[in-house]
């Protein structure tokens, strides 16, 4: 056991895991022990705020591994990378941490050139434009939807200065609101933003219905029914990449009981999948 920092900017940049995997996760701490290590940065959690609670709550054991970054701007990059490999995101969360990642992208370039000459400077846009072509080949969108989902995670960003649990609501799906008007608040006054932020706490803002278009297209234009189903193989590779390393691991180890239990997890998992199709 040792102490480590808890920042809240990094624990809660994603979503909180649901109820069904954090159970999956205690219960193989559990019977397996926390195999995976915490990573740090400076004492700071960057990775395993789940595992670190687990562990620290039923007295488990494990293991810490440091990684070294210039900035904090570059390790809110590292974890977006990270966790976007990992979680199955809905559209709007998508958008949000593809802009994000640009944004962050850009803070890093511009400490960069804080001391470079006017010339130098000039190179800002190419890197930026650069940058969003770079980022759309990643993330498999193009390079305009990366700089308007940049615009929205501004507004959201915007958002949480005024009331992090908005920001919250938005990202969890509880609020619906249009990339539109996210964009239009990041352009906006911080006072309309307030406005905005306050009628999502007092349950007044007026959402956009579920399934309602864009006014102007929103990011990439996608069938709702192609995005479902797309989300649910993205879900269904997700637990079967978790199952897989499950299997290796057993399968190494020669643990029968341990294998059976994985198993079970995994049929738990998709029959869970399968209910809320």
């Amino acid at each position: 056991m040792q102490d480590v920092i808890i920042d809240k900017e990094f624990s809660t940049l994603f979503p909180a895991l649901g109820e069904q995997a954090y159970a999956w996760l205690e219960g193989s701490i559990l019977e397996h022990g926390c195999r995976e290590p915490v990573v740090l940065w400076n004492g700071i959690i960057i990775d395993g705020h789940n595992r670190y609670e687990i562990s620290m709550k039923h007295g488990v054991a494990f293991s810490t591994v440091n990684m070294e970054f210039d900035s904090r701007d570059k390790v809110v990059i590292w974890i977006i990378e990270t966790q976007m490999g990992r979680r199955n995101l809905t559209p709007m969360q998508l958008s949000y941490f593809r802009g994000l990642h640009y944004i962050t992208e850009k803070m890093v370039q511009g400490t960069a050139n804080q001391h470079s000459n006017k010339s130098e400077n000039r190179h800002n846009v190419g890197f930026k434009q650069q940058t969003a072509r770079r980022l759309g080949e990643v993330y498999n969108v193009s390079s305009r939807t990366i700089e308007r989902d940049a615009q929205v995670a501004a507004g959201i960003t915007a958002i949480g200065r005024a009331s992090p649990d908005a920001k919250m609501d938005i990202l969890s799906g509880k609020t619906r609101i249009s990339r539109k008007q996210l964009r239009e608040l990041a352009a906006g006054s911080e006072e309309a933003t307030a406005e905005v932020a306050t009628s999502i706490e007092e349950g007044t803002f007026a959402q956009k219905k579920p399934g309602a278009p864009e006014a102007d297209g929103g990011s990439e234009p996608v069938n709702s029914d192609h995005a479902e189903t797309l989300q649910i193989e993205k879900e269904f590779n997700r637990l079967t990449s978790i199952f897989s390393s499950e299997l290796r691991n057993h399968a190494k180890s020669g643990d029968k009981v341990a294998l059976r239990s994985a198993i079970r997890s995994y049929i738990d998992m998709l029959e869970n999948m399968y209910k809320n199709i």
